[in-house]
């Protein structure tokens, strides 16, 4: 019976890696049809020979992409936002997170505070009330309204927050007793025993805002100040306004919208390695932060 289940076992756990790696695969090939479209010639692109292989190997659209002047000034601007961003979103989940992990002996109104939080993670206004909010604090058309709307996180909070709650108790009673208070006992005692939880959170901070375009769109008015992500987007639409009407575009158009296509596959390449380069620092704290800050004890 017990070799009957190690067996079973074995299957299922071949046929999730099998699913897994399938949808890993079906997850890849936009990336590598992207790639081979950067480092293809115009021609190429216009043909539709391009496939997850570059055609007549050009690396002319990177060439053109060092000279873009809009899309570094929006590179810039969505570098300054995930620093400041992730900053600000690292800071509240800490410091949201501590005092309601702690018991109802040392923090009474926990629940309270706790109840309110989830309910905004539950249940949130329309996009119209959330517009006219950041208008009236005058932060349209500024940084300050791509990173101060979603300055704490919920989900990420709870993470941070159960654990917390996990982190050994004994641990916490002896620096009591030698006397930490509770602000010491958060820098230098919880805060150090969380570093995959922390690792974690700040990761899906970094990604949200780095890969996030709707409020760019919504909030900023001026092109220079537009985030990388929103100004690749409108990139993008233009191509598909332009691509609709392909059959009543002149050969100078048409060359035109093929070149654009093959530059603007340079500039989705060079707006995903930032996140590529880092996730690979992160991965080690990621299955660890999630597993242990998503249960309770």
């Amino acid at each position: 019976m017990v070799r009957y289940n190690d067996w079973r076992n074995r299957v299922f756990d071949y046929i999730v890696i099998f699913l897994l790696a399938i949808l890993g695969v079906i997850c890849l090939l936009p990336l590598l049809h992207v790639v081979a479209l950067s480092f293809s010639s115009k021609n190429a692109a216009m043909a539709g020979r391009v496939t997850f292989w570059p055609v007549e190997f050009d690396t002319t659209p990177y060439t053109y992409m060092m000279q873009d002047i809009r899309f570094w000034k929006a590179f810039l601007v969505s570098t300054e936002r995930v620093f400041l961003g992730g900053t600000i979103n690292l800071v509240l989940t800490i410091l949201t997170a501590y005092p309601l992990s702690l018991d109802k002996k040392e923090f009474p109104s926990r629940n309270i505070y706790m109840w309110v939080i989830i309910f905004t993670m539950l249940f949130g206004g329309s996009i119209v009330p959330w517009y006219f909010v950041i208008r009236s604090t005058g932060l349209i058309d500024t940084i300050w309204a791509l990173v101060v709307p979603g300055a704490l996180p919920v989900f990420n909070m709870i993470l941070v927050m159960n654990f917390f709650r996990n982190e050994p108790k004994p641990i916490k009673e002896a620096a009591i007793i030698d006397g930490v208070n509770q602000l010491q006992m958060m820098l230098k005692i919880c805060v150090p025993l969380a570093l995959p939880a922390i690792a974690t959170v700040t990761l899906f901070s970094v990604v949200g805002h780095w890969n996030n375009f709707f409020d760019g769109l919504l909030l900023i008015n001026t092109p220079s100040k537009v985030p990388l992500q929103t100004y690749i987007y409108t990139l993008s639409n233009t191509n598909i306004d332009l691509s609709s009407k392909i059959s009543s575009l002149t050969p100078q158009q048409l060359a035109a919208l093929t070149s654009q296509r093959t530059f603007n596959a340079a500039k989705v390449i060079i707006a995903t390695l930032p996140i590529l380069i880092l996730y690979p620092f992160m991965q080690r704290y990621f299955v660890t932060g999630i597993t242990i800050g998503s249960v309770k004890e």
